[in-house]
Formats: C-alpha cells, sequence, structure tokens
C-alpha cells in the first residue's frame, strides 16, 4: 500500500495501460460519488453531468458496465438513468444486472430487523447534534456528519458507536463525513465484483476488470482485483494510503480516461 501521492496518474500511462488491455476484454466498474460526480454539500444533489452521462452511454454500447456504490439501489438507478448496465448498490449488498434480474444477499435480508431497530436509536441518539442526518438504505443505515460542527464530529460517532455495540451483528463502515451501520457480513464492493463478472460469464481468463472508485469502501474492490484487474483511485481532499494501480486527479479526469476508452474500442460494440 502506497499515498496516493505515490501512485501514477493514469492519464500519463495511458499508452502503457492501453498496451496491457490488449486481447482481453475489458469490463468496467465504477464508484458514483467522487467517481462519476463531485462530492457535494447536499448527497441529494449529486447529479451527473450531461457530459459525463453521454460518455457512459458510449461507454456502455462497448463495454460490460457496471456502477457500484454505498447508494441506496433505486437511488442510485435514478441518478444514473441508464439501460444495459449492471447496479449493485449498498455497498453490494442488492445487485440489479442488465436485464434487470436482482440479487440480495439472503445474510443482509435476514438482518433487516436489526437495522430498523439502529435506525430508531440512532435517530434519538442524534437528535441533540445539528447538521447530522439519516439516511436509511435497505442494507445500511448512513449516518451523515458533513454539516456537523468540526468539534462534534466525534460525538456523531460515539453515538454511532453506542448504538452499534447494541448491535453486534452489525458493523461501522465509513466514508467521506459518513458513517455507515451495515450487516457484519463478509460481504463489500469487491465481493460485489466478483458477482458481477460470475453472473456475466466474465469471471475468465481474457477478461480484465477495470475499477474505478474515491473511497475507502473502493478499496476492498481495489483489494479483489489485484494482480488481475486494474485499479484506478480518484483523488480526493484527504490524502491516505492505497492499493490503487494507478490514479486520476478528480471526476473530469474520470470522464477523459472512459472516453479514452471509447476511443480505444472505435465503432465496435460489445
Amino acid at each position: 500500500m502506497r499515498s496516493m501521492r505515490d501512485v501514477p496518474l493514469a492519464l500519463a500511462q495511458w499508452e502503457a495501460l492501453s498496451r496491457r488491455m490488449e486481447g482481453r476484454q475489458v469490463a468496467i466498474f465504477l464508484d458514483y460519488d467522487g467517481t462519476l460526480s463531485p462530492i457535494v454539500p447536499n448527497p441529494d444533489e449529486a447529479r451527473l453531468s450531461d457530459a459525463m452521462r453521454a460518455t457512459l452511454l458510449e461507454l456502455a454500447r462497448r463495454y460490460p458496465v457496471a456502477i457500484v456504490s454505498g447508494r441506496d439501489l433505486p437511488v442510485l438507478k435514478g441518478f444514473v438513468r441508464l439501460e444495459g448496465v449492471s447496479y449493485a448498490g449498498s455497498h453490494g449488498f442488492d445487485i440489479e444486472g442488465p436485464d434487470g434480474r436482482g440479487f440480495q444477499l439472503e445474510e443482509g435480508k435476514a438482518l433487516l430487523p436489526e437495522l430498523d431497530a439502529a435506525e430508531r436509536e440512532l435517530s434519538v441518539g442524534l437528535a441533540g447534534i445539528p447538521g447530522s442526518r439519516l439516511e436509511r438504505k435497505r442494507f445500511s443505515v448512513a449516518v451523515h456528519w458533513r454539516h456537523v460542527e468540526e468539534a462534534r464530529g466525534p460525538e456523531v460517532e460515539r453515538v454511532v458507536d453506542a448504538v452499534l455495540a447494541r448491535h453486534p451483528r452489525l458493523r461501522k463502515g465509513g466514508g467521506k463525513k459518513v458513517f455507515e451501520c451495515q450487516p457484519d457480513i463478509d460481504w463489500h464492493k469487491g465481493r460485489a465484483v466478483e458477482w458481477v463478472l460470475n453472473a456475466l460469464g466474465l469471471a475468465r481468463e481474457g477478461v480484465l476488470p477495470v475499477y474505478a472508485g474515491d473511497d475507502l469502501t473502493d478499496e476492498d474492490a481495489f483489494q479483489t482485483l489485484k494482480g488481475r484487474g486494474l485499479s484506478l483511485v480518484v483523488r480526493g481532499e484527504v490524502e491516505r494510503p492505497t492499493e490503487a494501480d494507478f490514479a486520476l486527479k478528480d471526476v473530469e479526469e474520470v470522464r477523459r480516461f472512459l472516453e479514452l476508452l471509447i476511443a480505444r474500442a472505435g465503432g465496435t460494440s460489445r
């Protein structure tokens, strides 16, 4: 693992990357927030730009594409609004393939009542902390604290930890100014990538999975694909260690990278 600043920039290494793709079928996996859409103060306003949506449309005509996000599946689909791609919401607990067929982890479904109880307790515990916001997803409860006074951030985390101490079958995940209460199951974005590859018949020699993401939760996918795929970290506001092979500076560089993939495929379709 190395610091983000030590990871080579993908656009500067495009020729080498392109050579690694020669003779292989490329499958694209993309995080949403901070990767396809910039991080914004209000998560409900994290919309795709027209340019990014047009790029994704062209990309999906040439490659298998999956959007892998911590967002709830219906919310994710509502933001992206593209057919013919796979969606993995709730960090992969809720997946829908390009044909509309879905998958929900049974062990996760069994813990829905536990999540309901944690949501109620979090609502009470956070009531006195201005700026905190709960977001209930089907398979997790997100505690957003981007608008909480910086000095009260640890207080938010203490509330989350106290609730999870009463629900040992749940675990704490993290992201940018958010804590996630999730089923404590060995399932994450990396597992979701493997599931999609298997479901699409792409878990075989000759396939090169390419994954781009910006958050800590994407590191699970980077580790899963190490040695058999390409991982790209989108640099954000926080410098941290990463397992990524290459880096992209921001959302606009992500779009430029995807445009290069489109140009590489030329007029061919998948």
